[in-house]
């Protein structure tokens, strides 16, 4: 007798593929639509290019001309994404004269000697211009004229390596020392690494005691990676340093006379700071395994962007350091440079602005302006309305809304998010309400959580009036009632995630089909591998739809400015980014979401995405009469008292392009191993004949080839009991 299928929409994975009876218990690249599932919209890259570094960031806005652009931030570069093209507009750090190349026999290796410190980290960005000199080499002036390229090696203050693409086979030369050196400003690393605590480090390495000794020569924040120890003998030949909060890298450790070499100062996003003889210098080279403490407290901040507009006015804040800012809207933008935002505070975690009041506020910021040591993570300033980049627009006075607020509950300011009627914005611990209520306060401030802090900085969102975000203690919503969200993938969540790398964590919004995307490291890596997605339009509070799943995504933006979302994927080991020589940080992709059914790159080269959906096991059960014996039609959802037989089923898809792999899972008891019946379905196929028996099974749809698309319906089964044996 034909009977049809259903369940639930959602996944459940709090129970076993037994438990999820009646319900969809695994899947990937798909979502639910009207209860329904369906294999996600395809993506396609915007540009031919692959971009330096992992992208951390993205906004969209448009200029009065109505010009769209797209900000993307990345571990190395800021780009702007305009008219199918990207453009540096990263800020310069600092430009450096009179700067000479010397190259090697036989070498890819270059070095760049400067008049004076450079003041340059291993992996950060130069550019050069006005070279000349160079004649007889493989290289030419026109090799290194406005080229982009990331250093080496830093083997003094005054001196840095770069990588070149082919070795130097021509004569060795050193040039006139002609050359300008534009410094690029250093984002941060691409990872957040260390940490200290449980589940810390670096997944799978060793349990390493941490050796320490003390510094026997005093250093300066300019002096080279020359450190000399009092005894380094139980250091590793080469590995990285921690003295007061700074990590030094070293490629060298000569154990007679206790010296480290090579390498270079303040890596990992620290600072080369002065250190006095006799301070301790600790290894920090291997981190503990997991589930074991590290060898360091100090967790590295890993190179973040907090981007908005100010009217047409880029606004781009470096994480823990200074804002900038890039007028779209200036003569000739495109070939111009962010520049540093004047008179704003020069190191905080987070900024934004407001709306529909247009203050520019900043989060966890200094609380004596341009004095980075008065950094204060609960501190919360704001420029006078309508004023970000004048003398006196931080300044608190009588005349000005300008103002500051620090916050009581946490320890830190996580991140900040603008709402309909008010911007939210979390600690660690506690969710405050941030209102315009205009002089002589400007804002008002409003504590209405507690023990639901945020767990990583971007992993909040607002929709309609809700926030709804990622806590320590599960997934909550706010709208005007603190509520914490049922949640049937939580555990799979949670269990699964890398708690080290939090920070890395974004939420996207995908309007078009009202899902809430959280893209998060899993367990076995230092970089985004999942997504658990909430669809908020259809859930309720008895049924919430959740689904997880592989896609991996550093960055998302919604649709608005363009009609569809775009999200940037990150290749750690693709380093073929089209402006930097010698990158090693890897390179992002920009895409375009919600485009056709494949993923799409440059070249037009189309690759599958293999979606799939699997429900939980079923069985069947017979009803009986009251002298045993059965009556009626079988209930699939029964108790395994009864084998099933399955001779056909008959096919359902409300969408279906090219063809579609339905395959049933077949088990006689919950831990047997299973077995895998498959069938490739077209559109034509009416009905599939089947040999199925077993005690319970699992449905599976799928696909695996491009240009495949489908939309579940309603299957239906010819089942019938087979016995109990």
């Amino acid at each position: 007798m034909l009977q049809k299928l259903g369940f639930a929409p959602g996944f459940n994975k709090q129970v076993t593929e037994t438990g999820a009876e009646g319900q969809w218990f695994d899947g990937d690249f798909v979502r639910f639509r009207y209860g329904s599932p369906e294999k996600i919209g395809g993506w396609s890259q915007l540009g031919d290019d692959k971009l330096t570094g992992v992208a951390r960031a993205i906004h969209h806005w448009d200029d009065n001309a109505g010009v769209k652009y797209a900000a993307i931030g990345t571990s190395s570069i800021l780009y702007v994404f305009s008219g199918g093209v990207y453009y540096d507009i990263h800020p310069i750090r600092e430009t450096l004269t009179g700067a000479n190349f010397t190259s090697t026999a036989n070498s890819t290796t270059v070095t760049i000697t400067c008049t004076g410190n450079h003041g340059l980290f291993q992996n950060d960005i130069v550019m050069f211009d006005t070279v000349s000199g160079l004649s007889g080499s493989t290289f030419t002036n026109a090799t290194f004229e406005d080229e982009k390229f990331m250093v080496t090696s830093v083997p003094s203050g005054t001196t840095f390596t770069i990588t070149m693409a082919v070795q130097e086979t021509g004569t060795p030369v050193t040039n006139a020392g002609s050359t300008s050196v534009l410094c690029y400003y250093p984002v941060g690393p691409a990872q957040q690494l260390g940490g200290f605590g449980w589940g810390t480090g670096l997944f799978g390495g060793t349990v390493l005691g941490p050796a320490t000794t003390t510094l026997a020569t005093a250093l300066t924040d300019t002096t080279g990676v020359v450190v000399v120890l009092t005894d380094s003998s139980a250091f590793p030949s080469s590995g990285t340093i921690q003295i007061d909060n700074e990590f030094i890298s070293y490629t060298n450790n000569n154990t007679t006379s206790n010296t480290l070499s090579g390498g270079a100062r303040g890596v990992n996003g620290t600072t080369a700071a002065t250190h006095s003889s006799g301070v301790t210098v600790t290894n920090i080279t291997s981190y503990a395994g997991w589930g074991s403490a590290s060898s360091t407290d100090f967790t590295i901040d890993p190179g973040l962007w907090v981007l908005d507009n100010f009217g047409t006015k880029l606004i781009a804040l470096i994480y823990n350091d200074k804002c900038f800012e890039w007028d779209a809207a200036a003569t000739n933008a495109i070939s111009t440079r962010a520049t540093i935002l004047p008179n704003a505070p020069t190191a905080s975690r987070h900024v934004l602005v407001s709306t529909p009041d247009r203050h520019l506020v900043f989060f966890g910021t200094e609380t004596t302006v341009g004095t980075k040591s008065t950094q204060d993570d609960m501190f919360i300033r704001f420029s006078s309305q309508e004023s970000i980049d004048q003398t006196d627009s931080y300044t608190v006075r009588a005349e000005n809304t300008a103002g500051t607020q620090r916050l009581a509950d946490g320890s830190k300011i996580m991140g900040a998010i603008k709402g309909r009627d008010a911007i939210y914005v979390w600690t660690d611990t506690a969710l405050f309400l941030m209102k315009f209520v205009g002089q002589p306060f400007t804002f008002s401030f409003e504590q209405v959580g507690t023990n639901c802090g945020l767990f990583g900085k971007n992993a909040c969102i607002e929709v309609d009036g809700s926030s709804y975000w990622m806590s320590e203690n599960g997934f909550f919503t706010y709208d005007g009632q603190l509520q914490s969200m049922p949640c049937l993938v939580e555990d799979y969540v949670y269990d699964s995630i890398n708690d080290t790398s939090r920070d890395l964590i974004n939420c996207g919004l995908n309007n078009l089909f009202g899902e809430i995307n959280w893209f998060y490291p899993s367990e076995s890596s230092d970089e985004i591998d999942r997504v658990v997605t909430y669809n908020y339009l259809d859930s309720s509070a008895k049924q919430p739809i959740w689904t997880t799943g592989s896609l991996a995504r550093t960055a998302w933006q919604d649709s608005a400015v363009f009609n569809k979302p775009h999200a940037t994927y990150y290749g750690s080991n693709d380093n073929a980014s089209f402006d930097v020589t010698g990158n090693t940080q890897g390179s992002t992709i920009y895409y375009s979401q919600e485009t056709g059914t494949d993923q799409v790159n440059a070249g037009n080269i189309a690759t599958a995405i293999p979606a799939f959906i699997e429900s939980g096991d079923f069985d069947i059960t017979q009803k009986r009469s009251n002298t045993g014996q059965a009556v009626g039609t079988p209930d699939l959802r029964g108790d395994g008292e009864y084998i099933m037989r399955i001779s056909r089923f008959i096919p359902d898809f409300i969408t279906q392009t090219g063809d579609t792999k339905v395959s049933f899972t077949t088990r006689a008891y919950p831990n047997s191993t299973p077995a895998v019946k498959e069938f490739t379905i077209n559109s034509s196929k009416t009905f599939q004949s089947t040999r199925i028996r077993a005690r319970s099974i699992a449905l599976k749809i799928s696909n695996t080839a491009t240009n495949q698309d489908w939309k579940l319906g309603t299957f239906r089964l010819d089942i019938a009991p087979g016995g109990m044996r």
